[in-house]
């Protein structure tokens, strides 16, 4: 399925890169979609692409795409928009997350020519921070901001987002303010482009890459153990290491699918974790094998490496395929869940041998009468 939903199809924009134009109506929204055979098996999802004017009347339209089904969960969404009003980009954002589709910066093109390259701002920079999956503009793409409709700023006109409202709205969209001011380049003719190079670093985009998550639950009489687990455009891997004395059991899950498990496995020749840019235990250990639609390998890890190992920005698990000259996995970054992290580390650390509990601090002695009766010191 291809074709326009909504009449009004938009052509470049370019004066809106140095500001807002006042003497031209908005343009309507366009909607088109692309679901044909082949871009659901390349893409793994419908294409739709959204430009125009991102206002109260785009918001209604794309909730009824979505109502109708004609706009499927998981679908992604292209978008490419310099005029309309913040209070809108963040309710198109938010019926994004909802709905679990994905951004992008790309502009609706047939044939063999080449697409024009996409310009978001203002509106449609809060509506992309909406995606699920959130990816960096490529090429000569570019996003970013008024300096009017930055996060603090005073409204520029009644009616508008209190300077609180796009705050708020990052942190429900899972961006930091903070680190989002990281990626704002210096205003250029009033408007801040964002640098689209750190975007991933900050955690503003993702790259179909979820936030890494942890769970550490420790059980008296069982080994503690800690699993993170990285989800990639739907496919949980996983890292779990299972602490004993002397040594750290850590197993890989690399989610690639039921058939393709099997077929991967068969070609397998090795398998391993890399730290930063340092491999440790290169081919040792058993080969990966397939575990329902995963591949699973298991490496011994001795437990004076498991600080780097939990305070690295980068864990690579990688595996090697006969015939083919690059390597698959995944990485994580452990650093990322340092609260889980420290206490697992403290209980493993206690299972080792040797292992001498800290002292107390000088001068905590034993509390007093009165501290104990009253709570507090003697006077």
């Amino acid at each position: 399925m291809a074709g326009v939903l909504l009449a009004g199809s938009v052509a470049a924009m370019p004066g809106h890169a140095a500001g807002k134009r006042h003497d031209a109506a908005p343009a309507p929204v366009s909607v088109h979609i692309r679901g044909d055979r082949m871009t659901l098996r390349v893409a793994k999802a419908p294409q739709v692409y959204l430009a125009g004017t991102f206002n109260a009347a785009a918001v209604q339209q794309v909730q009824q795409l979505l109502q109708s089904g004609k706009v499927s969960p998981g679908a992604d969404v292209y978008l490419d928009s310099s005029s309309g009003d913040v209070a809108a980009g963040m309710e198109l954002g938010k019926l994004f997350r909802a709905a679990r589709l994905n951004t992008h910066l790309g502009t609706w093109h047939t044939g063999t020519a080449p697409a024009l390259p996409a310009t978001c701002l203002d509106a449609c920079a809060y509506a992309w921070l909406g995606g699920v999956y959130r990816w960096s503009p490529s090429g000569a793409d570019r996003i970013g901001l008024h300096e009017a409709s930055l996060p603090g700023a005073d409204p520029a006109t009644p009616g508008a987002p209190s300077p609180q409202d796009p705050r708020n709205y990052l942190e429900s969209m899972d961006v930091h303010p903070a680190d989002f001011a990281q990626v704002l380049a210096p205003a250029v003719g009033g408007i801040v482009w964002w640098n689209t190079e750190k975007l991933v670093p900050a955690q503003v985009a993702n790259n179909g890459r979820l936030p890494l998550a942890a769970s550490y639950q420790k059980t008296p009489g069982d080994a503690p153990q800690l699993v993170l687990t990285q989800t990639v455009r739907g496919n949980q891997n996983q890292v779990t290491l299972q602490c004993a004395p002397g040594q750290i059991s850590v197993s890989a899950r690399y989610a690639v699918g039921d058939e393709r498990a099997q077929l991967l496995a068969a070609r397998a020749m090795d398998a391993n974790f890399v730290v930063g840019e340092q491999a440790w235990q290169a081919h040792q250990g058993e080969r990966p094998h397939a575990e329902g639609d995963a591949l699973v390998f298991t490496r011994q890890l001795p437990f004076a490496q498991l600080a780097s190992v939990l305070q690295t920005v980068s864990l690579g698990v990688w595996v090697e395929i006969t015939g083919s000259p690059v390597r698959l996995g995944f990485w994580i970054a452990p650093s990322q869940v340092e609260k889980l992290t420290q206490p697992f580390y403290a209980d493993c650390q206690s299972l080792q041998p040797g292992y001498v509990p800290p002292k107390a601090p000088a001068g905590q002695g034993k509390p007093s009468f009165w501290k104990k009766i009253f709570g507090r010191k003697q006077q």
